[in-house]
């Protein structure tokens, strides 16, 4: 099942490596490479202390736009809920945001997102959309904790997909 496009998906096992660069002025965010070439797969950006707050811009290893990743607005709503919400949208051939997925992450201070520096018993809750078509078996399951390489994705049946 891809959400891009399928050129991004792999019909055997790969070996990827997920590196965080630097907290930077205008940087930051993640480079993933393939293991046996060290080629940039992936890049993530707007994780800098610059730049649009609240999101993120997943590209190819050429440059181009993939994905564009942004958080729920806030406000008193989002303060008195128990999850942070992103929504993670592609552009159609016009240049128009489609939606195709959305993230729930434990907003508590006593469960911490698998990214952050503590670790949680929560995962994190990613849904395809639309969601009357995909069902249960459009919901994913972020588990572990980045900081110690130790994070996989599973599917509605508990199935790793990513590790």
């Amino acid at each position: 099942m891809a959400i891009v496009s399928k050129v991004y998906c792999s019909p055997v096992e790969a070996a990827l490596v997920v590196r965080r660069r630097p907290h930077a002025v205008s940087g930051g965010g993640f480079v993933v490479t393939d293991c046996s070439s060290t080629r940039v797969i992936f890049r993530v950006d707007g994780c800098g202390v610059l730049g649009t707050s609240s999101e993120l811009v997943v590209r190819d290893g050429d440059g181009d736009t993939l994905l564009l990743i942004r958080r729920k607005a806030g406000g008193i709503i989002e303060a008195m809920s128990i999850h942070k919400k992103w929504k993670g949208y592609i552009y159609d051939y016009e240049g128009a945001q489609k939606l195709v997925f959305s993230i729930k992450e434990p907003h508590s201070t006593s469960s911490i997102s698998c990214f952050s520096g503590s670790s949680s018993s929560s995962a994190i809750k990613i849904s395809l959309e639309p969601r009357k078509i995909n069902g249960p078996d459009g919901i994913f399951h972020i588990k572990g904790h980045f900081p110690d390489r130790d994070c996989s994705i599973v599917d509605s049946g508990g199935n790793p997909i990513a590790q």
